[in-house]
């Protein structure tokens, strides 16, 4: 009788733990991800606020760009706000559960074109409230290293895109493999997410 009643324990502990498991893993999936504004650019140090064409740039900034491109060289630096929402708010069904980012490795496509990667430097917190919560990334990027087909006023262009579509650039994509923390340990994705803007990937 003892024998049973410590089998039927066994199963009810495990069953349980199964369960645990079983949400955590269907919370974190439900996970998501954008990019939201991508701001903050600069080129050799000129920086592109308001500047939507060439006829923007004054003579001494042109002089800045067009000596950059002379030395094979064409440094873009800007700002990529991923946006993350965690939907686990304990309604619809599923249990209220807070995530911790603690990695979110990525690689950076520009135009269609993989060029550098990087990881968030910090965890970051994304608490179950279905609210937004902004991942900054800072991209510095030297174009002229995986551009080098293209002129100086093809790049130019390149860069003026980027900067210049509403502060949500179609041309920038990331794609990441979020690593978080739970009751049951660290999940990590199995595979890459392709993060782009205006809508959410999970």
């Amino acid at each position: 009788m003892k024998k049973i009643i410590f089998l039927l324990s066994a199963i009810i502990i495990f069953t349980d733990l199964n369960c645990s498991i079983y949400k955590s893993i269907v919370n974190v999936s439900r996970l998501k991800f954008k990019i939201g504004i991508v701001d903050n650019f600069s080129l050799n140090g000129v920086s592109l606020e308001g500047k939507t064409s060439v006829k923007d740039f004054s003579p001494f900034e042109v002089l800045k760009l067009t000596s950059a491109f002379a030395n094979r060289s064409f440094p873009v630096s800007f700002l990529i706000n991923v946006e993350a929402k965690n939907p686990n708010d304990g309604t619809g069904g599923y249990p209220k559960q807070d995530i911790a980012l603690q990695s979110l490795p990525w690689s950076l496509y520009i135009d269609n074109k993989e060029t550098i990667s990087g990881n968030i430097n910090n965890p970051v917190s994304i608490p179950g409230t279905g609210e937004i919560t902004n991942i900054p990334i800072r991209v510095d990027i030297d174009l002229m290293k995986f551009f080098k087909d293209k002129d100086y006023d093809q790049l130019l262009n390149l860069v003026l895109a980027l900067s210049g579509e509403k502060n949500h650039s179609s041309k920038i994509i990331l794609y990441a493999q979020p690593s978080v923390s739970t009751s049951i340990g660290e999940i990590t994705y199995p595979g890459k997410l392709k993060i782009i803007s205006k809508e959410f990937t999970n």
